[in-house]
């Protein structure tokens, strides 16, 4: 079968994908041409191209929706603790290659290949390459989360504010959002245009061959044929409301932390100071957790959830109780 070739002496990368099912419904939204602080990002934009809405082109580019605050690090070889790097090397004569000097190639059969430069990828299909083309509008709810893939804003070219504007109100009068395709980086992706605040997000889509059917998982429930479970099922079902009801909060991005990255710097920092920078450490205590996968009667576990989240709902409103008091007395005394 036809096959791309890699870049000789690349290391191929994968970054995580960013989804999420609800984007479009939140109405607050901080500008994607704006940092914290009020700063403007002069970032450049991923894309630019048009949205054909009809007879209607909007510009627009493509910019990231989101800022990475991970933790960065070095490879090192153990030997002597230097940096290690990549290069671009000849798979024939072992000389290295600057990555200017390279380009891209299909293999149409072993050893035959076919170069492929961005003036070959745009002449595929020009209007793919440089259009957003609304296919037609469905409502948000009716894409299952599974099919969400990564997000990214989209701003609008000067000149196009009017237009653009236009389309971002009318999508979040409507409730709808649009279906479109589009090309990025020489592969077309399947997207939606959701409306978020004054702004619209681009979320690329799986296509529907790309994901995996639920039946081809199997059933899972085939190994739970015990009598004694489908006898409390309904039981344990509205115990496991009750304590979905007792977790229940209003939803608030902001109040979830990457507490991982905090551990991974107190990780650094103890060795540091016990003097071992530089060991391999190779052996770790595994985290005492009590296995739960032959647990067939759930209802003690879930009393017990439902007891010690009822006493932290105690506290937590007797707190609260007593600081309104605090504030009743203090107003009073002034």
């Amino acid at each position: 079968m036809p096959r791309a070739s890699k870049n000789p002496g690349r290391l191929a990368h994968r970054k995580p994908s960013f989804s999420a099912s609800q984007r479009g419904r939140s109405g607050k939204s901080a500008s994607p041409n704006k940092k914290q602080g009020g700063e403007k990002s002069h970032q450049r934009g991923l894309w630019t191209g048009n949205i054909s809405f009809g007879l209607v082109n909007i510009g627009v580019r493509v910019v990231s929706a989101k800022e990475s605050a991970g933790l960065h690090f070095t490879m090192l070889d153990p030997s002597n603790l230097s940096p290690v790097g990549y290069k671009y090397y000849n798979k024939s004569t072992g000389e290295e290659v600057p990555h200017s000097r390279t380009v891209k190639a299909y293999e149409v059969k072993s050893g035959t290949f076919v170069i492929m430069t961005e003036a070959d990828f745009k002449k595929a299909n020009p209007k793919a390459t440089q259009t957003i083309d609304i296919e037609n509008f469905v409502e948000l709810s009716e894409i299952d989360p599974v099919f969400f893939e990564k997000a990214y804003y989209l701003t609008p070219s000067k000149g196009a504010e009017k237009a653009y504007g236009l389309l971002c109100e009318a999508l979040s009068q409507s409730g709808k959002v649009a279906i479109a395709r589009f090309v990025l980086h020489t592969k077309q992706h399947l997207v939606a245009l959701i409306p978020r605040g004054k702004y619209l997000l681009l979320e690329l889509l799986h296509f529907a061959e790309d994901v995996k059917e639920l039946r081809e998982l199997g059933s899972w429930e085939e190994n739970s044929k015990s009598a004694a479970v489908s006898r409390t099922l309904q039981q344990e079902v509205n115990m496991a409301e009750k304590l979905i009801e007792d977790m229940t909060a209003k939803w608030k991005p902001e109040s979830y932390k990457d507490t991982y990255r905090a551990d991974i710097m107190r990780q650094v920092k103890a060795k540091v100071k016990a003097g071992k920078a530089t060991e391999i450490t190779t052996e770790v205590e595994e985290s005492e957790t009590e296995s739960s996968s032959k647990v067939l009667d759930l209802m003690p576990l879930l009393r017990q959830s439902l007891k010690s989240k009822g006493s932290r709902g105690r506290v937590r409103a007797e707190k609260k109780t007593r600081s309104s008091k605090n504030d009743s007395h203090q107003a009073a005394a002034h």
